[in-house]
């Protein structure tokens, strides 16, 4: 089992690694973004990239997930290629003509959004970047079930930094702006496209099936409405901070929304690995086993990044943007909690997924949305920022617990809950540690090292008093994890 677990942590690393390196230059970089973008234009990028989420979801109609999970069950290179061959065709007729509608719907969509002219283009971008990304995911879905990770990372990279390096051009230095941001989108979209026409030679073929397809929309389809309120839960609290508050405080909330992104970078490389590993593991005979102790050291790992996240948040805002964002540092621990919370999801609802039981996910979702919306509704005229915050943290603990109701009803995990209760013990006191041991003036380089480190000491040796850790576990980590193997891998 132990094997097993080493091998979904380095997937795990080595999906994280390209991401961590891109998403730490883009951090780098948020000073200067902070200074050529007002907090007004963050406001529209926010309800921008909201958009984008869901038209997204909707384009894909759930066959991105069907793909992944019927692409296991293929017998030769024929059964798949028909797999994704039928899909693509599917995806290209309504997908789209779906997507048309909405570009030439832009015109009066976004002054309807934004409650401002101007931003006609960058809307039509977005819902052009989501056609261009409703065939991409057809290759990247193949390197992640053939565990060709390092091809993956570093076809992950390559677009990543074009975007990085694309988006400093348009932005930065032709001051384009909010039009810039989702022109560089696109301008890496059609490029991948391109790099990707050999891949996407070795899937395709003029072949389609009804029959298949209609298995997959089975499959899939559930997961468009669990799609659509996802999306409403991670986004609306911009769209309800465009209605009630003034354009900059939105701006403000989306940088928070980006710093506590850091909690995503593992969440991020965990989901890329954990996916194409429970499929292929859920017939092993220890597989319940296995997922009960990928969850306890899972929620080990989002508590400590949660408790250094929000430890440190006042210092890494001061340090990261102009001084009229500093009131993001109120809202980046909240979100950070959303992100670990979002993380316990995606770790205890595979039953789900292995049971085949995805009807049940909009009702986890739909549950989510509506806290979503009614709580954002009532916090932010009131709370502003904040409000959307708790907003967001509140409606993902529905999320969890309805998820996880569901999927322990078809396939029960007897999961650790005396450890994982030391685990949030753990993270509390070194989030305490972390917060106290400076002074709030202190400067921020030195407060994010030293209030990083207390945090990382506080939690592990809480764990260690609390005999969190098992004796034959240490010795399995100790044999089979060294960072040089690990480079090995």
């Amino acid at each position: 089992m132990f094997q097993k677990l080493k091998q979904l942590s380095v997937n795990l690393t080595v999906y994280g690694v390209g991401d961590v390196a891109i998403q730490l230059a883009s951090v780098l970089l948020l000073p200067v973004y902070t200074l050529v973008l007002s907090p007004s234009e963050y406001g529209v990028i926010g309800v921008l990239l909201a958009l984008e989420l869901v038209v997204r979801v909707v384009s894909r109609w759930g066959v991105d997930a069907a793909f992944m999970r019927f692409y296991t069950e293929c017998a030769d290179s024929r059964s798949r290629q028909l797999l994704a061959s039928t899909l693509a065709l599917f995806l290209a007729g309504v997908s789209g003509a779906l997507l048309g509608a909405g570009i030439a719907a832009s015109p009066w969509l976004s002054p309807a959004l934004l409650g401002r002219t101007g931003y006609v283009i960058p809307t039509q971008l977005v819902f052009l970047n989501a056609l261009l990304g409703c065939f991409s995911f057809l290759p990247f879905h193949v390197l992640r079930l053939e565990g060709q990770a390092r091809a993956f990372v570093a076809l992950t990279f390559s677009v990543n930094l074009s975007t990085l390096l694309t988006k400093f051009l348009l932005v930065v230095v032709v001051r384009w702006g909010v039009l810039g941001v989702f022109l560089a989108d696109t301008i890496v979209a059609i490029g991948l496209i391109l790099a990707l026409l050999p891949r996407f030679a070795v899937l395709l073929r003029p072949v389609f099936s009804r029959d298949l397809l209609g298995e997959c929309l089975r499959f899939g389809l559930p997961r468009l409405p669990h799609g659509i309120a996802h999306q409403i839960t991670s986004s609306t609290d911009r769209y309800f901070l465009s209605l009630f508050r003034p354009s900059w405080e939105v701006g403000v909330y989306q940088i928070g929304a980006t710093l506590a992104m850091g909690m995503k970078l593992f969440l991020s490389a965990f989901e890329t690995a954990w996916a194409p590993f429970y499929f292929k593991e859920m017939h092993e005979r220890d597989a319940r086993q296995t997922f009960r102790i990928v969850t306890t050291y899972g929620v080990a790992a989002l508590a400590l990044l949660c408790s250094g996240l929000a430890a440190v948040a006042f210092d890494l805002v001061r340090l990261m943007t102009a001084t009229q964002y500093v009131g993001a540092s109120r809202v980046v621990p909240w979100l950070g909690l959303a992100v670990a919370i979002q993380g316990l999801y995606l770790l205890t609802s595979i039953g789900l997924n292995i049971t085949k039981r995805t009807a049940y996910y909009p009702l986890a979702t739909g549950a989510a949305a509506v806290t979503s919306v009614v709580l954002n509704l009532l916090l932010i005229p009131r709370f502003g920022i904040l409000g959307a915050a708790w907003a967001s943290v509140a409606a993902y603990c529905v999320l969890a617990a309805v998820a996880f109701g569901f999927s322990q009803r078809f396939y029960r995990i007897d999961y650790e809950w005396g450890r994982i209760l030391r685990v949030i013990a753990a993270a509390c006191l070194a989030w305490l540690a972390g917060r106290s041991v400076l002074p709030p003036t202190t400067a921020p380089v030195v407060g994010l090292l030293v209030r990083g480190m207390s945090v990382v000491a506080v939690f592990l040796g809480a764990l260690a008093f609390m005999r969190f850790f098992h004796e034959r576990e240490l010795r399995q980590i100790r044999r089979l994890w060294p960072v040089a193997r690990l480079t090995k891998s």
